[in-house]
């Protein structure tokens, strides 16, 4: 394709809607060129703000090769008080460059692709480490768009997930995610719990997807063992129960960092040791799933931009398969020694 396509929100909606297993399957490609060795992943940057400190604006740049062979980079930016003007959280930019040229092809609305990315790569987390184990009852704490994501791609990947019970720090929020659960996705049985014990003691398959800087969960209530938590929000888990655990991450670099529980884990005990293994050692059947006995297996990803790349990638082939999107021609400049017209050169 010529120029660069540029695709809005809710064109790139249109165009996940519905592919679930396509967008998981994106990201376990991902996942396992990453896990070879096949990528180029930088430490994502953060930018934050003085005069607002719980703001941030983060860079992920990234390639992935495979079957993929793609650059690019996603500028997203996370406002928590954004939520108290009636805005989403999170918005994000991605552009994709040619792996060739380095040229951009595409620039397109990313928050719902970094919302669909995590979900995706949740659910694939609960595929593999959950396997055989009862899925039936889904806990979910932190009641905000991911988790309805979340929610989205556990029941498309694990049919048999029949009922939630939910917790948020605001009621609001909890009842108006359970109300759009219900629209949305069919889904009856939503039960609001009074805490986040509530939550794990009812659950074997728990998934975190919060805005906690710092962890909140000091110890794990008893409840159904062998237990799954999906640590996708970072933060949540004192790192006692993450150095009494099994753990699984997706790269243990990127996630030991800026503050989350595996990093604060890892300030504790002096070592990482205490990770088994990555989901990618997982897939390609590197590690087993858990390891042995009935306790608690948590993974927790930081978030790879080869996610983003892999999934932004799908969207871009299906946009121009579906005529989607706005065509910008003509917006790299001529080469420098070009012939342009005499009154051009003088301007």
């Amino acid at each position: 394709m010529n120029g660069i396509l540029l695709l809005r929100g809710e064109e790139v909606r249109e165009l996940l809607d519905g592919r679930e297993d396509e967008v998981m399957g994106a990201v376990a490609a991902a996942y396992r060129a990453h896990g070879v060795g096949d990528s180029d992943l930088p430490h994502s940057t953060f930018l934050r703000f003085p005069h607002d400190p719980s703001g941030r604006v983060i860079s992920l740049p990234a390639f992935v090769g495979g079957g993929l062979r793609v650059a690019g980079n996603k500028w997203i930016a996370s406002f928590p008080r954004n939520l108290q003007a009636g805005m989403e959280r999170a918005s994000a930019t991605l552009v994709l460059n040619s792996a060739d040229t380095g040229r951009p092809h595409a620039f397109m609305e990313a928050s719902l692709i970094s919302a669909r990315r995590t979900a995706a790569s949740a659910a694939l987390a609960a595929v593999h480490l959950h396997e055989g184990l009862d899925h039936s009852r889904v806990g979910i704490v932190g009641c905000g768009p991911i988790s309805l994501e979340m929610v989205r791609f556990l029941r498309a990947a694990l049919p048999g997930v029949e009922s939630l019970v939910v917790f948020d720090l605001s009621m609001e929020r909890a009842e108006n995610f359970r109300a759009v659960v219900e629209r949305e996705l069919g889904m009856m049985d939503v039960r609001i719990a009074g805490s986040t014990d509530e939550v794990l003691s009812a659950a074997s398959l728990v998934a975190f997807g919060t805005t906690a800087g710092t962890p909140h969960v000091e110890a794990l209530p008893a409840g159904p063992r062998p237990q799954t938590l999906l640590n996708i929000s970072l933060r949540d888990l004192a790192p006692e129960i993450i150095l009494g655990a099994d753990n699984v991450v997706d790269d243990v670099d990127h996630v030991a960092r800026a503050a989350t529980s595996i990093h604060l884990a890892e300030q504790a005990c002096g070592n990482r040791d205490f990770v088994r293994c990555t989901l990618a050692d997982v897939l390609d059947g590197r590690a087993p799933a858990r390891a042995g006995g009935g306790g608690v297996t948590i993974f927790s990803p930081f978030g790879l931009g080869v996610l983003d790349l892999a999934v932004a990638q799908l969207v871009y082939e299906r946009a121009g398969a579906e005529g989607i999107g706005t065509r910008l021609d003509g917006f790299f400049p001529q080469p420098w020694d070009a012939e342009r017209p005499a009154a051009a050169a003088a301007r």
